[in-house]
């Protein structure tokens, strides 16, 4: 009796008052490396505890430069429209991150942890994409060469956008930042910079941003597919830009009845 009431009490410690369909997600996207939840801390296979940061909803600016776990789902990432919308201002799903936790998940590069993960694969290779280079961790290099498949079997007018691709993995941070690209751990792909647009390349005589795309749809769908998210999908767009957040789109699928 006493050994059933000392596990009855770890269990306390251990498990969440409540589920939390954001958290569900967030575990079952990363099965190799995180195990569950409490109510205050996210609990990594390997014993590490980080903590999720309050649920409360704090002003745009603040989660983005201090993001705490919770605060990664501040927005919800839509799935395609047709046609695409303008996003909302600051609607950015996605681009608020937590850094510490991509750093447990993926390494520090700067520390030459990512290196040794990367894993070749080739890019659209009936059309001469050559190869890139992408984290093994999660299956990220994996997912990515089911999109280059995928993506390889488009009709001919649509290659112009994925070939030549503009990178992966690269060791930086994101632009006028201290914040780590998602580049910087290999999970990250930008396809032709020939068709891309860019927030900070694209502001209006008002100094207020004006929403602009190339990328069609079906290469969006592609990616979506396979547990990329789109950075055109942001106010501060980068249409060239998808990474890898799983989470973010079984999110999005949750009451969908035809995926």
């Amino acid at each position: 009796m006493r050994y059933c009431f000392i596990g009855l009490l770890l269990a306390s410690f251990s498990a969440p008052a409540l589920a939390d369909p954001k958290l569900d997600a967030l575990v079952a996207a990363y099965p190799d490396t995180l195990a569950s939840y409490t109510d205050s801390e996210l609990v990594w296979k390997d014993g590490t505890r980080m903590p999720l940061g309050s649920a409360v909803e704090r002003p745009f600016t603040e989660m983005l430069d201090h993001a705490t776990i919770r605060d990664q789902f501040a927005i919800p990432y839509p799935l395609a429209t047709a046609p695409f919308q303008p996003p909302g201002t600051n609607v950015d799903p996605g681009r608020i991150r937590n850094e510490a936790f991509f750093l447990k998940m993926y390494g520090d590069c700067r520390k030459g942890q990512v290196l040794s993960n990367l894993r070749e694969i080739a890019w659209l290779p009936r059309h001469g994409g050559g190869t890139v280079r992408a984290t093994a961790i999660n299956g990220v290099a994996d997912r990515l060469a089911k999109v280059s498949e995928e993506l390889d079997a488009l009709p001919a007018d649509l290659i112009r956008y994925l070939v030549p691709m503009s990178g992966i993995y690269n060791c930086r941070p994101i632009a006028q930042t201290n914040r780590l690209s998602v580049h910087a751990f290999g999970a990250a792909i930008d396809i032709n910079a020939k068709f891309g647009n860019y927030w900070l390349w694209s502001k209006g005589a008002s100094g207020a941003i004006v929403w602009r795309n190339q990328i069609p749809q079906k290469i969006v769908e592609i990616f979506e597919r396979h547990g990329f998210i789109w950075g055109g999908r942001w106010y501060h767009f980068d249409s060239l830009h998808f990474e890898y957040r799983p989470e973010l789109i079984a999110l999005a699928k949750q009451g969908r009845p035809n995926d």
